[in-house]
């Protein structure tokens, strides 16, 4: 179990001289840093996880991302050192086998990360160094490779879900995405928590196991056609490696993008509502819009899913072959009048024997003499029968099994047309639908372009352009599935002959013995990727299910509104009303539940992840309040190792009692910047940094004292 003791941050951005004290009381294990907005919250955030996992934890792995304050002169090009610094406690247990129980050994640890950082606008940064400590009463000890050391410790595929951002976090349910981001986002956070890629780096060393069984192939036959199907084989294999990595890099372009989009339209609406005149409406408008299109596409998926099964169907079969079916079941019925079919003259015979009585009334017993002749003539008729009896069962099998194709009446019902005359027009209606929602929100986005701040025709800039991006990702992986498909088909198909062809050859039994082996072990691993998957998903969803129902208070016994949540198959996050309804999140829940329902989800991953690491979360309580707002702080308390956040004012306001029982360690963040508009005292520095002080969530000093704004009781003058 990993603990935070401290950290301590230089020229971080904001963060000039900082240092935070964590709480490691296992009765009190709440930690809270009061801050107001722009007050350091995310930068430490930031800070720390940049710490633990260098620039691929930092906004767009760090690529034009500054470090030092942006505030300083650069005249002098100046270098300026980076560090930020933490000390942490790993409890470690241990089996005994003497005594047979379990011994915890706890050891503090020292991390410092350090870079040198030009003071200019190119923001050209040196390598990193990082060096990790033992800390004990004779000292330090130096730890090599430190930073696979903490990948180990703390595996980086579950960064997000110990350090996540409060609104980051709706991302999983909101609608101004589409659905295959989101399951997206919820699938590779569930296979993040599994730590499936060992299982996934061991299929891929099968697979190249695979391909080099496939060059001896090619030994063993070389010029002839064994040598060609082999060597395409193994040109196919490392094309769909290849691509393979390109589609994951395009899912994980199209997924940045989308983040970006949905982050600067975010930005939008906020530059809206501060606004004046008609932006506030304008903002409702696109969202309305905007949630409309959504609904739609999604009805339009549906739709089109039905076009393309009636192409599928026994319809349209029994439609285009009618013509052909009507003269065949008309031969079938003759045959049936004539006695034909069903084929019945075995069966009788054999009957009649054992009988041992004649269907004339002869007798056919064994022992009677007269019956000889009888019985071996009936037994002939039996043999001829036998001759032409797989014929006879197939045209009765084929008379009865057709049936359910004869059209009642012998005339042509068209029922295929029927039903696709219903479906493409009930499609067609969507679509008509869907297009005049996309052009109401080109007019609105045009409405929006033409208003004169400057600021958000900038934004809106970045938005084409970051749309323009994504959807060039989209199109790239459809275009790189498109040929996996096609591969893989051909694939298929060589290694059928590649087969055949091997077993023609002396040595091709012990190359396709072992081909089967590679064929096995992948299978196996497959299916266990596939069984650990959905086990844990399991476990996940009923875990957040459980968590998100007691944040919000909802008992399904006594009728509530919400009844449950899930996570599909799919990795759709779903929510059940009365009589099994389902509730979209992001329309049916308010602000409240929304964010509790994403709260239960990242406390649900980190509980079954059983790696046990403090909960660092930003802002978990915005749009919260009353009820829902403590029991959030309570539930997060109870389900977390060592819980650190990050409040707002706001979001303290009602949780002082509930913060008074269970935090062990509150402090306060000051932007000196906020005076004179929210300070009521001028501090006495004149660097723009974070400052701490030692308030706590009910006190205030002169330097954090704060003006209550227009929502308040009293405002400070």
């Amino acid at each position: 179990m990993m603990k935070l003791l401290r950290a301590e941050f230089s020229n971080f951005r904001l963060l000039r001289d900082l240092e935070l004290q964590f709480s490691t009381d296992s009765n009190k294990k709440l930690t809270v840093i009061r801050a107001a907005n722009e007050s350091g919250k995310t930068t430490i955030l930031h800070a720390l996880q940049w710490a633990l996992y260098g620039d691929a934890a930092l906004p767009d792995k760090g690529l034009g991302f500054r470090l030092h304050p942006i505030d300083w002169d650069d005249s002098d090009g100046r270098s300026v050192l980076i560090t930020a610094t933490i000390e942490f406690e790993l409890t470690t247990s241990t089996y005994r086998k003497s005594s047979g129980g379990l011994r915890e050994t706890r050891q503090r640890y020292l991390l410092v990360r350090s870079v040198y950082e030009d003071v200019d606008s190119q923001v050209p940064r040196r390598l990193p160094t990082v060096d990790l400590f033992t800390l004990d009463d004779t000292g330090t000890s130096l730890i090599g490779a430190p930073e696979s050391w903490i990948n180990e410790k703390l595996p980086p595929d579950l960064r997000e879900v110990f350090f996540t951002d409060g609104d980051r976090a709706l991302s999983f349910i909101e609608a101004d995405v589409a659905r295959s981001t989101k399951r997206e986002r919820v699938q590779r956070a569930i296979r993040s928590l599994l730590g499936l890629g060992v299982i996934e780096d061991a299929i891929k060393h099968v697979r190249k196991s695979a391909t080099e069984v496939n060059k001896k192939a090619k030994q063993i036959d070389k010029g002839g056609e064994l040598d060609r199907v082999a060597s395409r084989l193994v040109e196919v294999e490392n094309d769909l490696e290849k691509l393979e990595i390109d589609l994951e890099d395009a899912k994980q372009q199209f997924l940045a993008f989308d983040e970006k989009v949905n982050d600067i339209e975010h930005s939008i609406a906020i530059a809206l509502q501060m606004g004046a005149g008609n932006n506030e409406k304008l903002q409702k408008d696109l969202d309305r819009t905007k949630h409309e299109i959504a609904r739609l596409d999604e009805q339009l998926a549906v739709a089109s899913e039905e076009h393309s099964a009636l192409f599928r169907s026994r319809a349209i079969a029994v439609d285009l072959l009618e013509p052909l079916l009507g003269s065949a079941f008309k031969e079938l019925e003759d045959l049936h009048d004539q006695g034909k079919i069903p084929h019945s003259t075995i069966p009788v015979l054999q009957d009649r024997l054992s009988a041992e009585v004649c269907i004339c009334g002869e007798t056919l017993e064994i022992r009677n003499a007269s019956s000889e002749k009888r019985r071996k003539h009936i037994e002939k008729l039996i043999e001829k029968a036998q001759t032409a009896d797989e014929i006879q069962e197939t045209i009765t099998s084929l008379y009865f099994g057709a049936k359910a194709l004869q059209i009642s009446g012998g005339t042509h019902s068209n029922a295929w047309l029927a039903d696709y005359k219903k479906v493409v027009k009930h499609r067609d209606g969507i679509q008509t639908l869907r297009d005049e929602a996309g052009r109401k929100l080109r007019d609105l986005e045009n409405q929006l372009d033409s208003l004169p701040d400057t600021d958000i025709k900038s934004l809106r800039d970045c938005v084409r352009e970051y749309k323009h991006q994504r959807d060039r990702c989209l199109s790239k992986r459809a275009a790189i599935e498109t040929q996996l498909l096609a591969l893989r088909r051909e694939q298929e198909d060589l290694e059928i002959k590649s087969k055949r062809l091997l077993s023609e050859k002396e040595k091709g039994a012990l190359i396709l013995a072992e081909r089967e082996v590679t064929q096995d072990v992948t299978k196996v691993l497959q299916h266990a990727y596939e069984q650990i998957t959905d086990d844990e998903l399991n476990e996940v969803s009923k875990r957040m299910n459980s968590i998100f129902l007691e944040m919000i208070g909802s008992d399904p016994e006594q009728g509530a509104i919400i009844q449950r949540a899930e996570i599909s198959r799919d990795f759709d996050m779903i929510v059940y009303g009365p009589n099994n309804k389902t509730l979209d999140p992001d329309k049916d829940l308010n602000g409240a539940s929304r964010r509790a329902l994403t709260l239960a989800f990242i406390l649900a991953l980190a509980r079954v992840s059983e790696v046990e690491a403090p909960n660092v979360i930003d802002t978990p309580l915005g749009m919260t309040s009353g009820y829902v707002k403590r029991s959030i702080l309570r539930t997060a308390v109870r389900e977390s190792a060592q819980l650190i956040l990050f409040l707002t004012h706001d979001e303290i306001a009602g949780c002082e009692d509930v913060i008074d029982e269970e935090a062990g360690m509150v402090c306060t963040l000051t932007n000196p910047t906020h005076y004179p508009k929210m300070l009521v005292n001028e501090p006495d520095v004149a660097e723009r940094k974070v400052l701490l002080c030692e308030c706590n969530h009910r006190t205030n000093c002169e330097l954090c004292h704060r003006r209550v704004d227009a929502q308040g009781d009293l405002e400070i003058t």
